[in-house]
């Protein structure tokens, strides 16, 4: 399989995990606690696969910073969390950096 589509797999069962962090109240809900487990099960897993194609730098920089932009746009939507000016500034930067080492820089390069 393409190992981006590994890495927005484990991407997506990392937000999974991390929305569940946040709904099991400290592990008190069982149903929301299995979430934690089984998406960051998962998306270990996936990272896992996705190493064995591409280097360590572009995967681990790319499923970080992406898992951050993801879990700062559920805090906003699904949590109430607000955004202010700097912290956008903060997001774009992060997005411009996965450009930059996925697309423009020659480590992605194999």
């Amino acid at each position: 399989m393409n190992p981006y589509v590994l890495l927005a797999c484990a991407i997506f069962s990392e937000l999974v995990g991390t929305t569940s962090l946040k709904l099991s109240e400290g592990f008190s809900q069982p149903v929301p606690s299995l979430g934690v487990v089984i998406g960051y099960g998962l998306a270990f897993y996936l990272v896992s696969l996705t190493l064995e194609e591409l280097p360590i730098g572009v995967v681990y920089g790319t499923w970080a910073a992406l898992g951050i932009v993801g879990v700062a746009a559920i805090g906003t939507v699904l949590f109430n969390e607000p955004i202010d000016m700097i912290g956008a500034i903060g997001i774009l930067l992060i997005i411009g950096g996965v450009y930059c080492v996925t697309v423009l820089s020659e480590m992605s390069v194999h």
